[in-house]
């Protein structure tokens, strides 16, 4: 399988024009372009979202040694 010749870039142009209409391309062009930017970011491990900042923080609960369930008894200390 060659590369492709001028001849076949332009009849792919021309089916395309066929098939989505001259309003569509663009529109379709931006989402390929913006496909293909996120593709490359991904796999370059520059995604953007590698700081920390963006990350959600856990909520850890504070646990009041006064008020621990007994174990042994099942009474909650107070």
């Amino acid at each position: 399988m060659g590369a492709l010749s001028p001849w076949h870039i332009i009849l792919i142009a021309i089916v395309a024009l066929l098939l989505f209409g001259p309003n569509k391309l663009p529109e379709l062009g931006r989402g390929f372009g913006k496909m293909f930017r996120e593709f490359k970011d991904a796999t370059s491990g520059n995604g953007g979202n590698n700081t920390s900042d963006d990350q959600p923080v856990p909520v850890r609960k504070e646990i009041n040694p006064a008020e621990v369930k007994n174990a042994e008894t099942g009474q909650i200390n107070k």
